[in-house]
């Protein structure tokens, strides 16, 4: 007979709950987020073949400037400067790259540029040509700007009514080109086909004139005058057919003032026409500001004309940060400027030196900005 203890409780068996399987929808899910993250890590240390440009250091060429050995001078120093009272700005402006041809931004940083409206993601090759190492550019952004000043003095002085000579020489021959054993470095370049010639410009365009046909090139060596046919040779340029003599010229002048500008680390020619703003105001008595804020940005020549830049949205962007109110913009560039101007500043178009300076006199006796030519105006 069995016993049963009446005292006992015995507890109920239970069995564990099912496990909940995710849905299908969970799982795509999952698996999207995780293959989202192993790309992400991939992407990060596979080269990207863009740079990313952003707004620089922004400099006033009526301020002072660092020299190499650290010591602080004046941006723009001419002899018997009338005037050193300026209370305004006259901003030049940069713009940085990040990343070169030995080291590219990782896509996350290209991702993060692509949404700041004050940076730009373009491709490496439009920065740093293909064949062009870092410190070939750098070589060349300094030429460019040693050029640049030259030119923005030129400028300056014939604008106030000096007599500023000039001089054309060829600097390299390409030994493959169509002048080698022709020209040689040191040729002072005088005429082509017969025109005299007083800029680089002018000898590129006689020679794209003539589309390909043999050019007569007039050129002084040692003192000797000297003329010679050469047959540009025909290149593809961004789809453009072009036609090339195969020479490296550089223009000098001959300053009647001494005019020393003072800037390291910054490379390029963008920068003259701001240069040529500020030897005018340092010769000049009086303040060509007003008072104002007021950046800019273009290259000169020595006539006074200003030309096109690059990376103007960024150096919008630049003028902005640093306090600007008024801009002065290429009117070359005025398709890029349209729609991306930052608040806070207004922008008005130049083309030339003396068109610069009327924009400047009008900002600064508060005359009739409205009637000033500025991008979208058509005026």
């Amino acid at each position: 007979m069995t016993l049963f203890d009446q005292n006992v409780s015995h507890a109920p068996v239970t069995e564990p709950e099912p496990r909940r399987r995710w849905s299908r929808g969970t799982v795509v899910g999952v698996w999207a987020l995780t293959l989202a993250v192993l790309v992400l890590f991939v992407l990060t240390f596979v080269p990207s073949g863009y740079v990313i440009q952003q707004p620089g250091p922004v400099y006033d060429t009526l301020g002072t400037s660092t020299t190499a050995d650290g010591q602080e001078v004046p941006l723009i120093s001419v002899p018997n400067e009338d005037d050193t009272t300026s209370e305004g700005r006259l901003d030049l402006l940069t713009v940085q790259v990040s990343g070169n041809r030995e080291r590219t931004p990782s896509w996350v940083e290209l991702v993060q540029a692509w949404f700041d409206p004050s940076r730009a993601v373009v491709p490496i090759d439009r920065i740093f040509p293909a064949g062009q190492s870092t410190e070939q550019r750098n070589s060349e952004n300094a030429a460019l700007m040693t050029d640049s000043q030259n030119e923005a003095a030129a400028a300056a002085l014939r604008e106030q009514g000096y007599t500023v000579p000039q001089t054309i020489s060829v600097a390299t021959v390409d030994e493959t080109g169509a002048t080698a054993g022709i020209l040689q470095p040191g040729d002072v370049v005088t005429s082509v086909n017969g025109t005299d010639v007083t800029s680089v410009e002018g000898v590129r365009s006689a020679v794209q004139d003539a589309a390909g046909a043999p050019v007569t090139i007039g050129f002084d060596r040692e003192g000797t005058a000297r003329m010679a046919e050469v047959t540009p040779q025909p290149t593809d340029v961004d789809g453009e057919q072009q036609y090339l003599l195969g020479v490296g010229l550089s223009i000098s002048f001959d300053l009647p003032v001494d005019v020393q500008i003072q800037l390291n680390d910054v490379g390029g020619p963008s920068a003259g026409m701001m240069f040529a703003l500020g030897i005018i105001d340092k010769m000049t008595p009086g303040d060509l500001t007003g008072g104002q804020h007021i950046a800019g940005t273009g290259t000169i020549d020595a006539d006074g004309n200003v030309g096109p830049i690059g990376g103007i949205r960024q150096k919008l962007f630049g003028a902005r940060d640093a306090g600007a109110t008024w801009f002065l913009a290429p009117e070359a560039n005025c398709n890029e400027v349209v729609g991306h101007v930052p608040d806070g500043i207004r922008v008005f178009s130049t083309s030339t030196l003396a068109q610069s300076l009327t924009a400047l006199e009008t900002i600064r006796d508060g005359g009739d900005l409205d009637a000033l030519p500025s991008c979208g105006s058509g005026s």
